[in-house]
């Protein structure tokens, strides 16, 4: 490892799994020192146990991103052992499982709006107080959207439109708190072997198959791969990079009509 974060205090959020689970792995090895926050403790207890067996620094936090006290618990956590906040991957989110616009139930539309945009600001909101708070020197956030926001697929519309807001909220963030040495940008991933992914191809068998064959690469792409992108957009080495939206997508066409 290069110790890329070495140094660094940061909150992932939905880290019991998935995109998540890979970055709280990885963003260990390059050093920073975690608090993990997830609603499922018991998958979140393992991902910091294996952390800790590897010789990282973690704290796992119980916490729905939906709720402001779980979130200010999870960052005073983050204070009371080691005195700051240097960075967030906000990477909470949930799927909207199929069906057209028309056919979505209401709870379903309001289920995905609360996790995926109402979840993202009220992290983003807590972090941007912890990093201007007295004595803070700043950080960068960084916000997990999807290629689903930036071009329209079948099936996804109430999540596509959520991770629209995800990257547009980011931009307009980094706009507002660049002054701060606050550092806002978004990722997005085009298909990547998730547990919304799995969950997908057991809806629709094939759909893997055919997501990876939109890539330029031919395939569909892999957590650890989301991980090393948001490893880089939170750490020094991206000093200049703020309110971009970061395809990491293997060159992904837009969904074929």
């Amino acid at each position: 490892m290069t110790d890329l974060l070495t140094g660094k205090t940061i909150l992932i959020t939905g880290a019991s799994a998935g995109i998540g689970a890979h970055a709280a792995r990885l963003f260990a090895r390059e050093g920073a020192n975690l608090v993990l926050a997830a609603r499922r403790l018991a998958q979140l207890d393992q991902v910091a146990r294996s952390i800790r067996e590897d010789g990282g620094d973690v704290l796992a936090v119980q916490a729905d991103t939906t709720s402001a006290d779980d979130i200010d618990r999870a960052i005073t956590t983050a204070f009371d052992r080691w005195g700051g906040l240097h960075g967030a991957l906000n990477n909470a989110g949930r799927s909207q499982g199929g069906g057209r616009l028309a056919e979505v139930p209401t709870d379903t539309f309001e289920a995905v709006l609360d996790v995926n945009f109402r979840g993202t600001w009220l992290a983003m909101r807590a972090e941007i107080a912890a990093m201007t708070s007295p004595g803070a020197t700043g950080g960068s956030i960084v916000n997990i959207s999807s290629i689903g926001g930036t071009f329209g697929t079948p099936g996804q519309s109430i999540y596509g439109a959520t991770k629209a807001a995800v990257i547009a909220m980011s931009r307009s963030a980094a706009t507002e708190y660049g002054r701060d040495n606050i550092r806002v940008n978004a990722i997005a991933p085009g298909a990547t072997m998730t547990d919304m992914m799995t969950a997908w191809q057991e809806r629709e068998p094939g759909i893997v198959d055919k997501l990876g064959s939109l890539a330029a690469l031919g395939r569909v792409g892999q957590p650890d791969e989301i991980a090393e992108a948001a490893a880089w957009l939170i750490s020094d080495r991206a000093s200049y990079v703020t309110g971009m939206a970061l395809g990491v997508d293997g060159g992904t066409a837009p969904w074929p009509h």
